[in-house]
This record gives C-alpha cells, sequence and structure tokens, in this order.
C-alpha cells in the first residue's frame, strides 16, 4: 500500500480542540497508527480569536506528526514551502477544518491531493473540492445540483466533544500565567470533588480581550456576589483564557483600577492562594476559583450553569450541554469587537476602532436577533440572551430560579443536546477521508 499524507487545515482555539482533536483520534483509528504508511501534518492559518497557543494545544495530540505555526502560513499558501521545508508524499488528502475554503482547494491543487472539506454552516468551490463532509442535509439542498453528490452528511464535530479525565492535567497542573510566579497551581481538590453535573457550581466567561474583561470581570462578581449573598454554599469559578494573564484579571477585578467596575457597584477581588487553590476573593467572604487547564471541559461539563459573554464560548457550553445566561450589556458599547469581516477591521482599528465598535454595535443591537449559537442552531432561544443596561441583581434572580428547579436546568440540557445532533461526526468525516486517500 502507498504511503499516504493527510494534511489538516485549520486556524482558532476552537478549531483545534472541538475538530480536530476528535478528527485526527479517528483517522487514527480509521487508517491505522503505522507513519509509514499515514503520516498527519496540520498547517494552521491566522485567525482573529487566536490564543498562541494553537501549536502548544496540537502538539499535545499524539496522532499529529508535524505541525506548522500559522505566522508561517502565507509562504506556504503562496508559494509551496514550509518553514522546516518539509517533504510530501505522492499521495495524500487535504482536510479542511477551519480558516476560508480557499485554502485547501489551492494547496491541493499544488501538491495533486485530493481535497475534503467540513462544512459546518456553508460550502464553497464545489467544482474544485472532491468531497464535502457536512452538519445538517439543509447544506446538500443549497448547492448546484451538479455538485450535490460530492456532499455527504458527517454532522455536527462540535457533538464528538470529549470529556477527559481529571487525571489529564485539571485541577493539578502547574503553569505559568504571567503573574510574577512560576509554576503557579492549579486549584485541586476544592472542585474535583463535586458530582457532575452539580447544582453548586457555576462559571463564569467574562471573555478575553481587555474590551469585553473591563465590564465582564466587574459585572461577572457583582452578579456572583448576589448569588452568593443568597446561597452561600455555592462555588464559583472563572475558565481562565490561555491568552490572559492573572495581573491582568486582577487589575480588571480591582474597582481601584477599572473605572467601569463604578456602574457595577464596584465590587473588588483580588486573588489569592489557600494550598492548591488560586482565587479571587471579596471583603464579604466570595471566593470565585480560577482554573487554568485550557480546554476547560472537564470543568464546564460539572457546572450547574455558566454566566457568558456572546461568542464561540457559547458554541462550546452548548455542545457540552451546559445552561448559560448569555449576557450583552451596553454599559460600555465599545466591548463587543469581535466581528468578522470588515466591522471587525474597523472596530480594532487604533485611535479610532472604539467609535466605530460603538457605531457598529448599536447599529447590530437595535433589532431583535438570535446571538447565541445554540440559540442560531435552533432557531428559538433556547438559553436567554439578555442585553441592554443590565443589573447584576436581575440576572443573579434568574440563576437563582434556575438553581431552585433543576427540572428547568434538565430540560434547558435536554433541548441543547437535541440541538447539536447525535456524535460520530468525526468517525465519519475520517471514513470519507480514507476513501479519498485510496481513489
Amino acid at each position: 500500500m502507498n504511503p499516504i499524507d493527510i494534511l489538516l487545515l485549520s486556524n482558532g482555539p476552537g478549531e483545534i480542540t472541538t475538530w480536530v482533536r476528535p478528527v485526527v483520534r479517528a483517522i487514527r483509528q480509521q487508517m491505522g497508527n503505522d507513519r509509514r504508511c499515514v503520516r498527519i501534518s496540520l498547517i494552521l492559518s491566522p485567525c482573529p480569536n487566536a490564543s498562541g497557543r494553537e501549536v502548544e494545544i496540537a502538539q499535545s495530540y499524539p496522532e499529529i506528526d508535524r505541525i506548522q505555526a500559522a505566522r508561517h502560513f502565507f509562504p506556504f499558501l503562496l508559494w509551496g514551502k514550509t518553514a522546516d521545508s518539509w517533504d510530501w508524499r505522492d499521495r495524500g488528502v487535504v482536510v479542511f477544518l477551519g480558516g476560508d475554503q480557499i485554502y485547501p482547494v489551492i494547496i491541493g491543487k499544488r501538491l495533486g491531493y485530493r481535497i475534503v472539506v467540513y462544512g459546518e454552516w456553508e460550502t464553497r468551490w464545489h467544482r474544485w473540492v472532491d468531497r464535502f463532509g457536512v452538519m445538517k442535509p439543509e447544506l446538500i439542498d443549497r448547492v448546484p445540483q451538479q455538485y450535490a453528490h460530492k456532499l455527504s452528511v458527517v454532522g455536527d464535530l462540535m457533538a464528538d466533544v470529549e470529556i477527559g479525565g481529571w487525571e489529564d492535567g485539571g485541577w493539578g497542573a502547574k503553569e505559568d500565567r504571567g503573574d510574577g510566579e512560576e509554576n503557579t497551581p492549579v486549584p485541586l481538590h476544592p472542585l474535583s470533588l463535586i458530582p457532575h453535573p452539580s447544582d453548586s457550581l457555576i462559571a463564569l466567561l467574562p471573555g478575553s480581550k481587555p474590551a469585553k474583561l473591563a465590564q465582564g470581570v466587574p459585572f461577572g462578581l457583582a452578579i456572583l456576589q448576589q448569588i452568593y449573598h443568597r446561597r452561600p454554599n455555592t462555588r464559583f469559578v472563572i475558565p481562565v483564557a490561555p491568552t490572559l494573564d492573572l495581573a491582568t484579571l486582577a487589575k480588571f477585578a480591582d474597582a481601584t483600577q477599572n473605572p467601569i467596575a463604578s456602574k457595577f457597584g464596584n465590587v473588588t477581588a483580588t486573588i489569592d492562594r489557600e494550598g492548591d487553590r488560586v482565587y479571587l476573593k471579596t471583603t464579604d467572604g466570595l471566593r470565585v476559583d480560577l482554573w487554568l487547564k485550557f480546554p476547560a471541559y472537564d470543568l464546564l461539563s460539572r457546572c450547574a450553569l455558566c454566566l457568558t459573554t456572546v461568542g464561540a464560548n457559547t458554541a462550546e457550553l452548548g455542545a457540552l450541554a451546559v445552561p448559560m445566561i448569555v449576557l450583552i450589556p451596553t454599559q460600555q458599547l465599545d466591548a463587543m469587537r469581535a466581528w468578522d469581516g470588515i466591522p471587525g477591521l474597523l472596530a480594532n482599528l487604533p485611535g479610532v476602532g472604539s467609535g466605530f465598535a460603538k457605531l457598529i454595535n448599536w447599529w447590530f443591537l437595535r433589532k431583535p436577533r438570535l446571538l447565541a449559537w445554540p440559540n442560531i442552531w435552533a432557531g428559538e432561544a433556547i438559553v436567554p440572551e439578555l442585553i441592554g443596561e443590565l443589573q447584576p441583581q436581575l440576572v443573579a434572580a434568574l440563576a437563582l430560579e434556575w438553581l431552585s428547579h433543576p427540572d428547568e436546568l434538565a430540560e434547558i440540557r435536554k433541548r441543547l443536546r437535541q440541538t447539536r445532533g447525535q456524535a460520530g461526526a468525526a468517525q465519519r468525516l475520517a471514513q470519507l477521508v480514507q476513501s479519498q486517500a485510496y481513489r
């Protein structure tokens, strides 16, 4: 049997953890672990939501043989040369798992490889792509009839998100997260003993960029403080984004350094440690544990509910079937800048980006629309999206109502699972790749 190269193209942290990870495992299960027969390469393309740790994350996947960082992507796209002058086998498949769908077309044609594209919401370049594995049947109905035979429904890769054991690192891992101390301990025992799912664990996802953090951290802490006063046995945690160091988080949690905190009652928290625990604490006794392991699926799957900003994190929570309250406070209207295309470029321009962001967000939010991914998938509001000059006590009241009615939380979990579909998409996509590899 001729040796095969499988070249995966991907980009951001979400795609690396929720698409690449299950697919490479499925390819190895389907095509074997003999590297002389099947070699898997991963080439990353630039992504506006990149964390800077994509290569590090991918290196933890033993199924992948070689990886190239996003900064070397365009020389490879334009001239076909990798940073380490990789060799290529005569036969292979280019598999698209994130980025722009033109990339696999250009690269596949240059290498003479078959081209397989995973299509979540749309498919393009039908004439030149050999096969598409799509999330839902509706995508097949949208393509010209002469290309419909190229599309197969594989399902939703997000439904294949795996929840690993606590032994994979979890609370016992040690990392340097830029707080001035090396090997910062990640909390070990306090939450790992809580059963799954827990009615006493709430996660706060305030975002990862400064514009969101400035508003999200004090607002979130004010909500948690309200819940803590009513249910003092509740546990709270923040899954710290890989791009966020603890010193920066501490600054946004300090009302004396973050003027936006005055809009939410001037709640102030400082970082403290107790044995293996690392947490934010307030003067009235609220403690919010900090989880530094990425991705945080083990943790999130054990939460009763999450308070989150709008963004890709709502897709991951939906895939994990975690009830969430999606918060879009408008006290600081320029906080949302993670738009795609031209709006995103304008909102992030130096100096004038804040003004563009306010204008874009005002225009975008003035009409009712679904913003959280689970709601977009379902076409209805499975989880609440709260927009406006939100007050902490009102959000806390909703969270407390949910905690007092576990049957409502169970129903939301059920509906989220139904929205994401059945697992097995990675295996079906791997079968599609194998069928093209030996044509």
